[in-house]
């Protein structure tokens, strides 16, 4: 653990040394999706982000624990089950199981926990009842709101001026309030809602943002080091996170808050209710995951992330570059020499806030350096690349097709480059081709494998 880790921290400001409450340990919380439809591309974009702080931090030397929620309580789930024609319990549950195969696709492995709203009712009574006892709520017509100004640091996080900050609550909850800046706790038991439990208050189910704070202190305790999400989540939910636990608890929620950009289509963040969205089913079914994975590092996580078929592409034929240069390595040959200072270069780039795009540009200019080594006669070995690219992962790319001969190769090649440009006739017939020499491409989490016919 000599290099420093510094992240950039939304609520003080400063590029932060990480500065873990447990030496040695860093717990992380992201906030997940709402599971009332199929995830998006830009849904995922905070799961590979904080999977691959994960990779990261554990490369570094730290035991890092990273704790992803979902939502599965929430009226976008009611309103769509109503939709539908189903229980709102029914359609959580079907979602969440397509948002975990989606993301299981993605070949990052699953977050150490995974909470639910739905199993957390218990710990959400007891912050409301302490937020209650201490002054800082009131029951309201069978409803809990927070009292915003019991808590003098509301806004720290958005640096909103006060008076900004509504909630957009409809006009029945505004009549229920205090003031309009408060925000729900527990929202009492309405017709058409099929989902309800008992709380000192009468029967209901909890708000939105009680529920990330109470699964996130309840897995990682208070002050834990990292809490995460999209920069969309810094008002209200955010903001009102870190309210009701200091409110509550007297101790902060987390030490660092790590907002990464949204992705965009048409310079308009991709969003359900706007309807500009690429789904991430979608995308991995043309692409495969390696190109998508490669296309998320490709920016800075804090940066917007331009969303076009275009981007897709361009990330598949750096996938290419990096599967045409292994296919070149040597195995039994040794580690390069003098190569050491990229890869302390692409290390460096990452404990910068966590800067994937500046250490992909290395991990090329080490394959470019290793290419002019090869063309030069000189046999080469992988060396340190397999852990880069572990780190940004896409440690799969270093054994892709190991068995295959270059004309199948070659094949597979211009499928995926076909794929990439939505060219499925060509696609099919190098599929053809393919099995006419006997082999099978299955596309798997890993991304597209040669298979053996039998």
């Amino acid at each position: 653990m000599a290099r420093e880790i510094r992240i950039q921290d939304s609520l003080s400001g400063d590029l932060r040394p990480l500065d873990p409450r447990d030496p040695g340990k860093v717990g992380i919380y992201a906030c997940g999706p709402t599971v009332y439809g199929p995830v998006h591309v830009g849904n995922a974009r905070p799961y590979v982000v904080f999977s691959l702080l994960k990779r990261f931090l554990e490369h570094e030397g730290y035991d890092a624990t990273f704790v992803a929620n979902v939502t599965d309580v929430n009226d976008k789930i009611y309103d769509a089950a109503r939709e539908r024609g189903l229980p709102s319990e029914e359609l959580a549950r079907e979602m969440t199981a397509l948002y975990e195969k989606q993301t299981d696709e993605l070949g990052l492995g699953r977050p150490d926990h995974e909470p639910k709203a739905s199993e957390t009712i218990g710990a959400i009574i007891d912050l409301i009842q302490a937020l209650v006892d201490g002054g800082h709520a009131y029951p309201a017509g069978g409803d809990v709101y927070f009292r915003v100004r019991s808590f003098p640091g509301y806004g720290k996080l958005s640096n909103r001026p006060l008076e900004e900050m509504r909630q957009g609550e409809d006009e029945a909850d505004e009549a229920l309030k205090e003031s309009p800046q408060d925000f729900a706790l527990w929202k009492a038991h309405k017709e058409g809602e099929d989902t309800s439990w008992d709380s000192p208050w009468g029967r209901g189910r909890p708000g939105w943002h009680i529920e990330c704070s109470a699964m996130a202190e309840q897995i990682l305790g208070l002050d834990f080091d990292i809490h995460g999400g999209g920069s969309d989540l810094v008002f209200p939910h955010h903001e009102n996170e870190i309210a009701q636990t200091e409110a509550g608890r007297g101790k902060p929620l987390a030490r660092v808050w790590m907002h990464n950009g949204m992705v965009e289509m048409d310079a308009e963040k991709m969003s359900k209710s706007v309807g500009n969205i690429r789904s991430l089913g979608g995308a991995l079914e043309a692409y495969g995951r390696d190109a998508l994975i490669m296309y998320f590092v490709g920016g800075h996580y804090r940066h917007p992330l331009a969303f076009s078929e275009g981007a897709l592409e361009e990330a598949a034929r750096s996938v290419a570059r990096v599967r045409d240069f292994v296919r070149r390595l040597d195995r039994d040959a040794p580690e390069p020499e003098g190569m050491d200072a990229h890869v302390n270069r692409f290390f460096d780039a990452l404990a910068d806030d966590f800067n994937t795009a500046a250490a992909r540009a290395v991990l090329f200019e080490w394959i470019s350096e290793g290419n002019r080594r090869l063309d030069a006669g000189e046999k080469l070995g992988a060396g340190r690349l397999g852990e880069m690219l572990y780190v940004l992962g896409l440690e799969n790319l270093l054994h892709a097709e190991d068995d295959a001969d270059p004309e199948a190769e070659r094949l597979l090649r211009e499928r995926e480059e076909a794929r990439a440009a939505r060219d499925f006739a060509t696609a099919d017939a190098r599929r053809d081709e393919l099995a006419a020499l006997g082999w099978e491409v299955r596309d798997t989490p890993a991304g597209p494998a040669l298979v053996r016919r039998a």
